[in-house]
């Protein structure tokens, strides 16, 4: 599959695009591509998009994802069963190029890629409108040896995960060498969590102390508005997966996920969008 390349107006990066213009208060949904159904990508990006949500990450289902909770390993195993696979998701997303405006952002584990070819990766992330890229089983010294220059050269910013146990060297290692976000992982695995407790607040506040180049996000864990109101004092926004992808299997379509997700998160200060 040969994809044409697409220009961007201003010809600026999505994702720093997104961050210049808001600093705070971002919000971003995961979900499984091919989950529920196998053609529903498209539609769950259109529905994120019309309510308002800043910024999308789309994951490719895996048969062995180490930092995933049970919802989503769940979601990949259904996806997987449903024929989900990069080349079929690079065909969904070519589709709807040019009604998409926000960042999109392909989390995959490294085997997939490497199967599919790292330069054809990048090549058709580009063509079909992906911004940035996760891949949590590539550590940021073989990224930067080896991988970081044909990203660049395709205009994808790679999207580098931190947690509480991360060495400082390390954190700032990823900070000087990637370019668009850092991922603040809130515990081991994804899954819905209550609150965040005082253990996991220092850490946040420690990240923020340590007076990084790049901009945070925080994952893992958030599904309400407690978790949420956190997320947004310690970081410039959010990332919310497990959640939505159980509401994607509980209602009847996509739209009604979205609704059902805004309503839960709904804060006093209005920083999430309306559901209308």
């Amino acid at each position: 599959m040969r994809l044409e390349i697409v220009i961007y107006e201003n010809n600026m990066n999505k994702i720093n695009h997104l961050f210049r213009q808001k600093q705070k208060e971002i919000l971003s949904i995961y979900f499984t591509a091919g989950f529920p159904q196998l053609n529903d990508t498209a539609p769950i990006i259109k529905a994120l998009q019309t309510h308002g949500i800043d910024m999308i990450e789309v994951g490719l289902p895996f048969s062995d994802p180490m930092a995933d909770g049970p919802v989503i390993q769940e979601s990949s195993a259904i996806a997987l069963r449903n024929g989900m696979n990069l080349k079929l998701l690079f065909s969904q997303l070519v589709a709807i190029t040019e009604e998409v405006h926000i960042p999109l952002i392909l989390m995959s584990y490294l085997n997939p890629i490497m199967q599919y070819g790292f330069e054809n990766f990048c090549r058709d992330c580009r063509a079909t409108g992906i911004s940035g890229i996760i891949i949590p089983d590539l550590p940021v010294d073989e990224y930067t040896n080896v991988y970081k220059p044909i990203a660049d050269s395709h205009d994808l910013r790679m999207i580098m995960l931190i947690t509480s146990e991360t060495s400082e060297e390390r954190i700032h290692m990823i900070d000087t060498h990637t370019d668009g976000f850092i991922y603040m992982v809130s515990s081991a695995t994804t899954g819905v969590q209550k609150s965040f407790d005082k253990k996991k607040q220092a850490y946040f506040r420690r990240i923020n102390s340590m007076d990084l180049r790049n901009p945070r996000m925080i994952g893992f864990g958030i599904s309400n508005k407690e978790t949420l109101a956190t997320a947004f004092e310690n970081a410039s926004g959010a990332i919310i997966g497990s959640k939505f992808v159980r509401l994607l299997r509980e209602e009847k379509n996509p739209e009604d996920a979205v609704v059902s997700l805004l309503e839960l998160l709904r804060s006093r200060n209005d920083a999430i969008p309306p559901c209308a």
